[in-house]
């Protein structure tokens, strides 16, 4: 894939879709392209957050551990991004991800992620809608999981 190409694919990333072209072009110049298999691991749950990673093709797994092995939350595609909370809240990572497919993807270092964010608040916005999309889902998924546990 091209540089041209990357830059396609993170204006596609809702995220980055009010990024102008010229910095997501010197985004995607700073990141690192690389390649996983299936069943490859991209980061482990506890790992430090030293990067985010955008999904240019392929798809991932998030993955966490419990007292009875590891659990799929979901499954992320194309264009999506992955590993941003561990450097927003400068914690280890909150779950594991691997290649459920060959993929390839975008590795954003930290540093670069945190120098965009301060030249565009409005992606920091946008960071705050997908926080809160995927906390009001696992607050629905734990309510129907308490609920049932109630039931028994």
């Amino acid at each position: 894939m091209l540089l041209k190409d990357e830059v396609q694919t993170l204006k596609q990333v809702s995220l980055f879709a009010g990024v102008p072209p010229a910095k997501l072009k010197l985004l995607a110049f700073t990141s690192d392209r690389m390649s996983y298999s299936t069943g490859e691991i991209l980061f482990r749950q506890g790992d430090p957050g030293d990067a985010a990673y955008v999904i240019l093709s392929g798809k991932a797994d998030i993955l966490v551990d419990s007292p009875n092995g590891q659990i799929k939350i979901t499954e992320l595609e194309t264009n999506s991004i992955v590993g941003e909370i561990a450097i927003l809240c400068d914690v280890s990572r909150t779950a594991t991800v691997m290649a459920s497919s060959p993929m390839e993807v975008l590795r954003i270092r930290k540093e670069h992620f945190l120098k965009l964010l301060v030249d565009f608040p409005e992606i920091t916005i946008e960071i705050m809608r997908v926080l809160a999309d995927r906390l009001s889902h696992t607050t629905s998924e734990l309510t129907e999981a308490r609920s049932r546990e109630r039931q028994h």
